[in-house]
Parts: C-alpha cells; sequence; structure tokens
C-alpha cells in the first residue's frame, strides 16, 4: 500500500489548482483522474481575467502556446429576437480551448499523478482513506465533477434531492468553408437565454474553433430548446449550416441547488464536486480555482483532519458564495419581477445587457479578488496574495 499526505481525486482545474498550490508544502500528493490528459472537456472555455490572475498566469504568455481569445464585448438576447451588442473597450475576458487550458494547469502541477485511472473502490481503515486497494491517505479531496466518486461516497448523486443543470454542447475546428458562413465574432461571443428564463444558450468563436450549446434544468426539454435555437441560428447565418452530428451532454450543479457536504471527517469537496458553479452563469472555472486555493490555505495550517478542524474550508466558502439557499429556479437566478413580459424589453436594454447579464451575471466583476496567502511561497512564510501590477 502506498502512503500519500492528500490524494485528489479528479485533475480538471480544481484538483490540478489544488495540487499546485500545495507542492511546496513537503507533503507527498497524488492525484487521480480517469481520463489521460489532454483530454476534451465539455465547456463553453471563457476564463475571466481573475481567474489568470489568482493562478498566476499572464494572458500573454500563456498565448503564446496555447489558443487565446480575447473578448472585448457581447451579443445578449432572446432566442428568436433581435440581440443587443456590447463593447466593453477592453479585454474583459478570454476563451480557451478546455482541452489545451486544463492540460496546462495539471502541467504545473508537480505530484504524483495517476491518470487514466478509476476510481474502482474507496473505504476507510485504521482511519485513513483505502482508494483501489492501492493508495492510502489521510486526506482524500474530491475534484472530479459533479459525478466525483468522492462526492457520491458522501451521498451524492442519483438518489439525493439535487437539481441538476443538464446542457448539450459541441467544439469543433470549422473548415474555411464553415469559417466563411460563420457570422460569430470570436471578440463577441453571443448569449442567447430561453424565453422563460430557465436556460441560455451560447455561441463562441474562438480561432478556427466553433462552441455551440444550450443548458437548462429540465434535460428533457432541452433538445426541443436546442434544436429550435441551432435551427434560428443557421437562419441567421450565425453559425454554419453544415453543424457536425457531435452533441455531447454533460451536467453540473448551480451553487443553490447543491446539499451535499464540503467536508467531512478527512475529506474535502472542492469545485464542482462541491456544486459550486455560480447561479446565474453556471460558470465553474472560477469557483473551482478560488475554492481549490480556499482549501489549501485551510490544508497548509496543518489541522487535525477532523470534519471540525476542515470546518474553516466550508465557512471561507460561505463567506465568498453566500449561505446556500436551496431554492433555486433554474440556471439564470434572476428576480421573479424579470421573469414576466418584462424580460423582453430588458433583454433589448444595452444597459440591462451590458451591467446585469454580461458584468454581473457572467463576468462577476462586482466579486472582489480573493484575498490568500501566496501559494507558490515555501510553508511559513505568509506574504500577500499575489496580484499582477
Amino acid at each position: 500500500m502506498d502512503y500519500y499526505d492528500l490524494i485528489i481525486v479528479g485533475g480538471g482545474p480544481a484538483g490540478s489548482t489544488l495540487a499546485w498550490a500545495l507542492q511546496h508544502t513537503g507533503k507527498r500528493i497524488l492525484l487521480i483522474d480517469k481520463a489521460r490528459f489532454p483530454r476534451d472537456k465539455s465547456c463553453a472555455g471563457w476564463v475571466t481575467p481573475a481567474v489568470f490572475d489568482a493562478l498566476q498566469i499572464t494572458p500573454g504568455d500563456y498565448g503564446r502556446d496555447h489558443l487565446l481569445e480575447p473578448i472585448r464585448g457581447f451579443r445578449i438576447g432572446l432566442i428568436g429576437h433581435r440581440a443587443v451588442e456590447n463593447d466593453h473597450g477592453e479585454n474583459v475576458s478570454y476563451g480557451v480551448r478546455r482541452a489545451e487550458f486544463d492540460h496546462y494547469l495539471l502541467s504545473r502541477a508537480d505530484t504524483d499523478q495517476a491518470l487514466d485511472t478509476t476510481i474502482d473502490s474507496i473505504h476507510q481503515a485504521h482511519g485513513n482513506w483505502v482508494i483501489n486497494d492501492c493508495w492510502e491517505t489521510p486526506l482524500l479531496i474530491g475534484a472530479g465533477g459533479h459525478a466525483c466518486p468522492v462526492a457520491q461516497y458522501l451521498g451524492a448523486g442519483p438518489d439525493s434531492h439535487e437539481t441538476v443543470v443538464s446542457a448539450r454542447e459541441m467544439e469543433f475546428e470549422m473548415t474555411p468553408q464553415q469559417a466563411r458562413a460563420c457570422n460569430a465574432r470570436g471578440d463577441r461571443p453571443e448569449l442567447w437565454f430561453c424565453g422563460d428564463l430557465k436556460g441560455y444558450a451560447w455561441i463562441f468563436r474562438k480561432g478556427s474553433h466553433l462552441n455551440v450549446g444550450l443548458g437548462r434544468e429540465d434535460a428533457r426539454s432541452l433538445p426541443r430548446h436546442l434544436d429550435r435555437f441551432v435551427s434560428h441560428m443557421q437562419s441567421q447565418g450565425r453559425i454554419p449550416p453544415d453543424l457536425p452530428d457531435e452533441f455531447k451532454d454533460h451536467a453540473y450543479l448551480l451553487y443553490d441547488h447543491a446539499e451535499r457536504p464540503l467536508v467531512d471527517d478527512g475529506v474535502m469537496l472542492i469545485g464542482d464536486a462541491a456544486g459550486l458553479a455560480f447561479n446565474q452563469s453556471g460558470e465553474g472555472i472560477r469557483p473551482a480555482v478560488e475554492s481549490a486555493l480556499m482549501a489549501a490555505n485551510v490544508i497548509r495550517s496543518e489541522p487535525d483532519l477532523s470534519a471540525r478542524s476542515l470546518q474553516p474550508y466550508g465557512e471561507a466558502i460561505a463567506r465568498r458564495f453566500g449561505t446556500r439557499s436551496l431554492h433555486g429556479d433554474g440556471p439564470v437566478q434572476v428576480p421573479d419581477w424579470v421573469k414576466m413580459p418584462l424580460a423582453a424589453s430588458l433583454m433589448k436594454s444595452h444597459w440591462f445587457t451590458r451591467r446585469v447579464v454580461a458584468e454581473r451575471w457572467f463576468l462577476h466583476q462586482q466579486v472582489p479578488p480573493l484575498d490568500l496567502p501566496d501559494p507558490t511561497r515555501r510553508a511559513g512564510r505568509e506574504t500577500a496574495y499575489w496580484r499582477p501590477a
């Protein structure tokens, strides 16, 4: 049996960020993921400047070897209606290919890795967690998405009362002919809301790649809404008429929909495994990265690993994202007064689509930078959290 100080299940942005943040602590860490990286990941794939800052990544440096699409504005509207275009006058976000981005983050984590490895068993013995009867650890981290086996061990899964948001999307490299037939602009992603505001669709062009998708809480109506959206966008010339038949399903939990515990004795959940996606947009990358850094900050304090000692992590999550209300009302969390015929008028407003939909719901510009010690410093040297000049 191989012993580790902690084992992370999941190599996406949450798991890789935690491993990166703890790599100078002297702890022996194992990261396990069922995939072999780089791997495809269903995700629209935009990353806000706050994520790059938290990860200590300069967008220019990342963009030298990877696809990076600067975003300066958005086209926003209700499906079937005219869109409103806003130009923010500067780069407010970036488009990435998740296969590249996630692989890049994982490559920064100087820890042992068991990739292309499924979790066949989890049990406890002598106060430690035992994984696949091969590895033993006193601290187990679930970072494997909403269906993470660690979260399922804690009671999450099909039998829970959690409401899962379902999405279908595709990302593919366009042929020259398809690129000419696609009027979507890379610096201006398109956000199209369902008429009942129970979900939204998107078109995101990143260089020669195109990402199209739609997410809703009610999975049964998802195909109908997606078909309507695709047909309408093709008729408008926003996307090519000959999309590949490659829509992929994926799911995630919104913060107010998740009921799973964040900590227990010797276990912590981070990122999508903890159900931390932003209520309004469903974005999971920033919550994944920030939750990993908050977990790292608690782990660096050398707690005794009881649920009580790990609870400061849960308290930090509540301070950052709010106390879960558990009464969410769909992928787009908006006041009831918006979910009326007034919504069509609001979606025609440059002020509303820019200040509320783009800057507040999707860019989260009202959320201040995370204030934590620099995770790259060696243990015992507390410094102000790194931010670029």
